[in-house]
């Protein structure tokens, strides 16, 4: 699958603008707490504080273990869930009167970060090229 001239290259660089953006997102769910989960309480989730460590937490693990190789399985099945779940939770564009276009865009950005962590979630039953390999 990885074999062809410069697939490797261009699956490496995949990882990183994919499993980066996500790690660095997740940082920012412990530098912005506050904010992040008074948004989180007016969306209803309980533990607003809680869900927004544990998420950081979670973008954090999963990004890089897409960048490194390192469990990708677990690290992108992760991802999955959770830009789906907070795609529907967090961005509800059909439930709201004010910032439809934001909310919408959001959502949308969940739904196709989600197809992409389960691509990286297939393609865990291979080797990657330039990765640590340790768990597929």
């Amino acid at each position: 699958m990885l074999d062809a001239a410069g697939a490797g290259e261009l699956f490496l660089l995949a990882r990183l603008l994919f499993g980066g953006v996500l790690a660095f997102t997740g940082l920012n769910h412990f530098t912005d707490t506050d904010s992040m989960a008074g948004y989180a309480e007016f969306k209803g989730l309980p533990a607003p504080r809680a869900s927004v460590l544990l998420s950081g937490g979670l973008l954090v693990f999963g990004g890089l273990s897409v960048v490194a190789g390192i469990y990708p399985t677990i690290g992108a099945g992760a991802l999955a869930v959770f830009l789906l779940a907070s795609g529907v939770t967090m961005h509800d564009f059909w439930a709201v009167e004010e910032d439809v276009q934001t909310e919408l865009t959001q959502f949308l950005k969940n739904v196709y970060g989600t197809g992409a962590a389960v691509a990286f979630l297939v393609a865990a039953s291979v080797p990657w090229p330039y990765a640590l390999n340790v768990g597929l």
